[in-house]
């Protein structure tokens, strides 16, 4: 960072660190003993899709190495790896396999986010999104159609800023309306 950037208040983004998508299966017990909610055994990464051969192959690739996963493409033109694993530390194993994948082949500036989806024992769902670009974490809770349940996203930052690297910012809490799993 130059001296200019410091006078005009400008940092360096963060750094992804897709380590830190190994502290989810700490934190998922901690969000279940505060709040009640679980794992459903539904993760997913969201990427733009690139086109040519190289790209389809390695699409081809990540699926043949996590095998049960399948690609999804979402209205807002975003391709959703979604993985499926009742034991959250093998999802989250997935999750980073695929986001590495990507991330090597030189696509890493076409992440998005990963996502681990819970619901409470009312089905009410909640994803824990972290945002690759930024290093960070927050909670997405769906309330309708484009509605959302801020104040339990606010309760579960409470509940997981000592697990996780809570996104600061509130503006950049993006909705991931029609996520798979959600």
């Amino acid at each position: 960072m130059g001296w200019l950037d410091a006078l005009l208040g400008r940092s360096k983004p963060a750094k992804p660190d897709l380590d830190a998508l190994f502290a989810l299966p700490a934190a998922a017990v901690t969000l279940q003993a505060a709040t009640g909610f679980t794992p459903v055994g539904i993760g997913s990464v969201s990427f733009r899709a690139a086109e040519g051969g190289a790209f389809a192959r390695l699409e081809q690739d990540v699926q043949a190495l996590l095998g049960k996963s399948e690609l999804v493409r979402d209205s807002y033109g975003y391709t959703w790896v979604v993985v499926r694993d009742p034991d959250v530390s093998a999802l989250v194993t997935d999750l980073h396999a695929a986001n590495s994948s990507l991330e090597s082949a030189g696509f890493g500036p076409s992440l998005l986010c990963s996502l681990v989806t819970f619901a409470d024992p009312s089905g009410r769902r909640l994803a824990i999104v972290y945002l690759y670009k930024r290093g960070t974490f927050y909670p997405f809770v769906p309330a309708g159609d484009t509605r959302r349940d801020n104040a339990l996203e606010l309760q579960v930052r409470g509940v997981l800023a000592e697990e996780l690297k809570i996104e600061p910012d509130l503006a950049s809490w993006f909705p991931v309306w029609g996520a798979p799993g959600l």
